[in-house]
């Protein structure tokens, strides 16, 4: 499965950004509202500058205390991401993360963010393929 299918099978389009210099604490205030693990810090919204995970807050939470959450995105941020193109593989995806051990990825298309995927997304679509495969395999033996 490409990473197109599966941006084509999620529910919200697009991509939730923040602007760079706004505090943490506003930040970990919109995971919670949007029931989501990661935000992308961007001026534009097309173009990435970091990602932000409640790993980095959490993280940054058990290091310092409250005091982290009037910090701005920029200091606890990833800044250098690992992107992928609509035309990857998912299972490539999935491997990236694993092995990087992060969960969420930026869809680039011409120097522009067009999606963003998570290690969720990922699983659910191989779990598809796999049901898919199964279906198939068992018609064969059942000679339909």
């Amino acid at each position: 499965m490409l990473v197109q299918q599966i941006l084509n099978s999620k529910a919200a389009a697009g991509v939730i950004t923040l602007a760079p210099g706004t505090p943490v604490g506003e930040a970990a205030k919109l995971l919670s509202e949007k029931r989501i693990g990661a935000v992308i810090v961007s001026a534009d919204g097309t173009v990435p500058l970091g990602i932000l995970s409640e790993r980095d807050i959490v993280r940054e939470l058990g290091r310092r205390g409250a005091g982290c959450l009037t910090d701005k995105v920029d200091d606890l941020m990833t800044s250098d991401l690992t992107t992928c193109t609509p035309s990857d593989n998912a299972n490539t995806v999935l491997e990236k993360m694993t092995e990087g051990r992060f969960r969420h990825m930026p869809v680039m298309q011409n120097d522009e963010m067009v999606g963003l995927i998570s290690i969720g997304d990922a699983v659910k679509a191989r779990l598809a393929e796999l049901a898919m495969e199964r279906d198939a395999l068992e018609s064969m033996v059942m000679g339909h």
